[in-house]
């Protein structure tokens, strides 16, 4: 009873500040952290500790799946060079020299230890920033940089906290041994997440029951996490990995409701988790000062050395994404290189065909020289330069693993109470600190975002191209829809135009100009789907009538209004994603 007390409190608390945050213009995360703290010194309030393998084992999968899915892993695999040198390369770098300093500052605590704490404060939390920017427009591209890293960074911290920790128990002590492990769990993170992404993934396909195939897809996180935690490997990394395969994949094998209730229930457990995550730093901060032993180092001490810790992240960070950024221009001119490389092939090719192997051979390598030029264009349109460079530098607050890890730590660890309090403020600062200035640094550098009108018109071809496509197979709709008697042309001129209905609308909404006199001009598409949504309505109403009367059996009205809610979904624009 008590325990579901506490969880209506706190899912209300979570929904209440996600609601004031918007119209405040601040990420929840660091509302839920101040209210959370708040919360803790209230009279009443129990003190608070969460087991760690709660949020490392139970918590943190779904929360990494959550993301994975929604990441196209084509924008992924463009800034892969770029994901890898920060969630793997600086996280590594950042671990040790934390850890350095740490060992520096603390007389009793060995290397490895303090490596282990640089490892847990190593990985940043991308939830905040990536909200944050989603609201002010960032690029797409320092957005998918941001998650990315996110995805990724917290398996390379897990790794090494695991090696750090069994090198202070007198482990592994050799520093081959330490890279052994880390590619073993790395590889077997690979193979096991992208086999348990696959099966499931043709299971699901399979299902023609939404209930099932939600049943399946809420298990397919810990599918992937348990084995692979249980051989010895990265179980967050194969997390990632299963989510990546499954959001790739989910757009030809699963049908369209599937992917809609896959994308909102995904949608509401990252919310609740996430959110929750956050409070719990918050809420656990009192428990915290009150388990730290001022006579082997004092709460002011433990709280200064974590604000030391938390300038040495900052400036390790600056110091990296610095020549990163300036790479990324010498990697796009070695791309314009190798595009063009690959196009002189190309017409070499085409005029010896008869030396050339196979057909389909060329083919492939008409794709990968169409996919390179792709890449090429997208690379040059959303460059990233010295601002996003700085919002990147500034990207790096802590969360979810900093809270769970550092509780992770053996009792049998010097400064243990010490540590986890560091590794707290740690995340409490990189979050109210850089994340509550990160919106007034991205409005202060100017920082382009995306080209909205540029992206309708995008949208519009797009849709132009795919109606093409689909309009063709009324060149023998007998055959398509598998009969053999003659259609009426009525029909299929009805089909043909409804076709195309979607189009027209994208062109008329990206002709539409900046003004807000003429965006909101009331274009025949517009009246089209106001008109529509003003019948559903009345419908409603009426469906609602005659379920007061009792004029139908319950399930002939359950299905009417299905129809409608169908309906009116489609109508209706899509909104702003929480």
């Amino acid at each position: 009873m008590e325990l579901g007390v506490y969880a209506v409190v706190g899912i209300a608390v979570i929904v209440a500040v996600a609601a004031f945050s918007r119209k405040l213009g601040v990420a929840a995360p660091i509302i839920l952290v101040i209210v959370g703290v708040g919360l803790s010194y209230l009279p009443g309030v129990p003190e608070i500790e969460v087991e760690p393998e709660l949020v490392l084992d139970v918590v943190l999968p779904p929360i990494l799946y959550a993301a994975a899915i929604s990441v196209p892993i084509m924008d992924f695999r463009r800034n892969l060079a770029t994901i890898t040198s920060l969630s793997v390369v600086l996280v590594i770098v950042t671990a040790f020299g934390a850890g350095f300093l740490l060992f520096s500052l603390l007389p009793d605590l060995n290397l490895a230890a303090a490596i282990a704490l640089g490892a847990i404060i190593s990985p940043p939390d991308a939830v905040a920033a990536t909200s944050i920017g989603r609201r002010l427009g960032l690029p797409p591209r320092l957005l998918t940089v941001l998650e990315g890293e996110g995805l990724v960074n917290d398996a390379t911290a897990l790794v090494l906290l695991r090696s750090a920790s069994a090198a202070a128990a007198g482990g592994m002590l050799t520093p081959w041994a330490t890279v052994g492990d880390f590619v073993y769990a790395v590889v077997l993170a690979i193979i096991v997440g992208f086999i348990a992404g696959y099966v499931t993934v043709w299971l699901r396909s399979k299902l023609n029951d939404s209930v099932l195939d939600t049943a399946i897809s809420i298990a397919v996180p810990f599918v992937a996490f348990m084995p692979t935690e249980a051989l010895g490997g990265s179980g967050v990394l194969a997390v990632v990995i299963a989510g990546l395969y499954t959001g790739h994949a989910s757009s030809a094998a699963f049908s369209a409701q599937a992917r809609i209730s896959d994308r909102i229930n995904w949608r509401t457990i990252q919310f609740l988790l996430e959110n929750a995550v956050f409070l719990l730093i918050g809420l656990e901060i009192r428990t915290l000062i009150g388990a730290v032993d001022a006579e082997i180092l004092s709460v002011e001490e433990s709280i200064g050395i974590g604000l030391v810790a938390t300038a040495a992240l900052i400036a390790l960070r600056f110091l990296w994404v610095g020549p990163l950024v300036l790479g990324l221009r010498a990697r796009e001119r070695w791309a314009e290189r190798q595009t063009l490389q690959r196009w002189l092939s190309m017409g070499y090719s085409e005029r010896f065909p008869r030396q050339n192997r196979r057909w389909h051979r060329r083919r492939r390598r008409e794709r990968a020289y169409e996919r390179q030029r792709a890449d090429l264009e997208q690379l040059r349109l959303e460059q990233i330069d010295w601002r996003g460079g700085v919002i990147l530098s500034w990207s790096g607050m802590r969360g979810v693993v900093t809270l769970a890890a550092a509780q992770s730590l053996p009792q049998s660890t010097p400064y243990r109470e010490q540590l986890v309090l560091i590794a707290f403020t740690v995340a409490v600062v990189t979050l109210v600190v850089q994340g509550g200035t990160l919106p007034w640094l991205i409005r202060l550098l100017k920082v382009q975002g995306i080209d909205e009108s540029e992206d309708r018109r995008q949208l519009a071809t797009l849709l132009d191209e795919i109606s093409y496509a689909g309009i063709s197979v009324l060149e023998d709709p007998a055959s398509a829809v598998g009969i053999e008697e003659e259609i009426d042309p009525d029909l299929l001129e009805r089909v043909r135009q409804s076709t195309f209905l979607r189009a027209e609308a994208a062109w008329e909404r990206s002709r539409e100009s900046v003004s807000p006199s003429e965006t909101h001009a009331e274009t025949p598409h517009r009246l089209y789907r106001q008109l529509r949504l003003a019948v559903v309505q009345a419908e409603r109403e009426r469906l609602l009538d005659a379920r007061a009367r009792g004029a139908y059996p319950s399930r002939i009205l359950a299905e009417a209004q299905t129809m409608l809610d169908i309906e009116e979904t489609r109508l209706r624009p899509p909104r702003a994603d929480h």
